[in-house]
């Protein structure tokens, strides 16, 4: 790439702008699913190796306005801890492509990917704060510019291809992955899969003498029904794809979302349907999603497990794991989106 290159101010803002698409698109991948949505995995992996090369490309060029303490200014140490930062996002998102899965202290090794990316951010506009150039028209003008562009992208999608290849060839954990970046466990054995729960959700067991679901909200009228007079006769197979890097395949019995909603009745303005946890945990779905929704009972041929959300989970294919709502106590029509539970799901179970 000798006879290719960037501005320096294109390459300070190219990176920049990769980091905002890695975790805008990183954020988007935890709340889809479908197959259809693979194409947003693809892309986030090939910029992800795209900004491999360009962060090289930058540390080449600022090695010794590092490496000489007397050329540090205020935003030194924020510009190496952003350069560490994405580093250790970038190390530790190709480990887990070649099948590196394994516990950090709490975290799950995907989690700690992710946190060290969302870390990058605000470090890399303290950085930009403190050395704020914008781009200028010549920065693009000329046959060069666009060439390092071209050449930028192919070698990132080049990377992220050859990494499929080297799993398949090498036979690594790596090959055996969903396009979501998932690893299968446990698929079809019940309530064996893995128990995992949103940041601090762990309540005590749920007593079916004392739970019942409600059902209500913008809707003509209610119901409060009992777990005995629940009538799980649904069933369904499909796929739990956690956000923490497994999926499962299960077949799950319970209760259509859609007959609950036809007793009741929505109001003709309903837009959502939202799912509460007896631990205060939240989350909505449009009305017709939830209606092809499913209120599990069973998982398997067994009664799920209190791990797994007893006496009701949520089971709605396409969503990630965390859009599972367990231990579910309520179904409420609304008429708006819920944007608080995006605060929920990280405040719920620390009461």
């Amino acid at each position: 790439m000798g006879r290719l290159s960037l501005p320096p101010r294109l390459v300070d803002w190219t990176l920049f702008a990769l980091v905002c698409f890695e975790v805008a698109s990183g954020v988007v991948s935890l709340t889809v699913g479908r197959p259809e949505h693979r194409w947003l995995f693809y892309v986030h992996g090939i910029a992800g190796f795209s900004l491999v090369v360009l962060l090289f490309w930058k540390l080449r060029r600022v090695r010794r306005r590092i490496t000489d303490r007397s050329r540090w200014d205020r935003t030194t140490p924020a510009s190496i801890a952003a350069a560490l930062a994405a580093v250790g996002a970038l190390t530790t998102g190709i480990l887990w492509t070649f099948g590196f899965h394994r516990q950090v202290g709490y975290w799950e090794f995907l989690m700690l990917h992710m946190a060290l990316g969302l870390l990058v951010l605000p470090l890399a506009l303290v950085h930009l704060a403190g050395r704020y150039r914008p781009p200028e028209r010549a920065d693009f003008e000329g046959r060069r510019t666009l060439l390092t562009y071209l050449a930028l992208g192919t070698v990132g999608t080049l990377a992220w291809r050859a990494q499929s290849a080297i799993n398949r060839l090498l036979e690594t954990p790596g090959a055996d992955r969903r396009f979501t970046g998932s690893r299968e466990r446990k698929s079809l054995a019940g309530n064996a899969f893995p128990t995992t729960s949103w940041v601090a959700d762990d309540p005590d067991p749920v007593s079916t003498d004392d739970w019942s679901l409600t059902v209500g909200g913008a809707t003509e009228r209610e119901l409060d029904i009992a777990y005995d007079a629940l009538a799980p006769e649904d069933r369904e197979r499909t796929t739990l794809d956690c956000t923490s890097g497994w999926y499962s395949v299960q077949d799950w019995t319970g209760v259509r979302v859609g007959e609950l909603l036809d007793a009741v009745e929505p109001d003709g303005r309903a837009r959502y349907v939202r799912f509460r946890s007896v631990t205060g945990y939240r989350w909505s779905l449009p009305i017709e999603e939830a209606r092809e929704a499913l209120l599990a009972t069973h998982v398997g041929d067994e009664p799920i497990s209190h791990g797994h959300g007893f006496p009701l989970r949520v089971v709605t294919p396409g969503r990630r794991g965390f859009q599972w709502v367990k231990w579910v106590e309520s179904v409420e029509v609304c008429e708006r989106y819920d944007y608080g539970q995006w605060i929920v799901v990280f405040t719920s179970g620390f009461s």
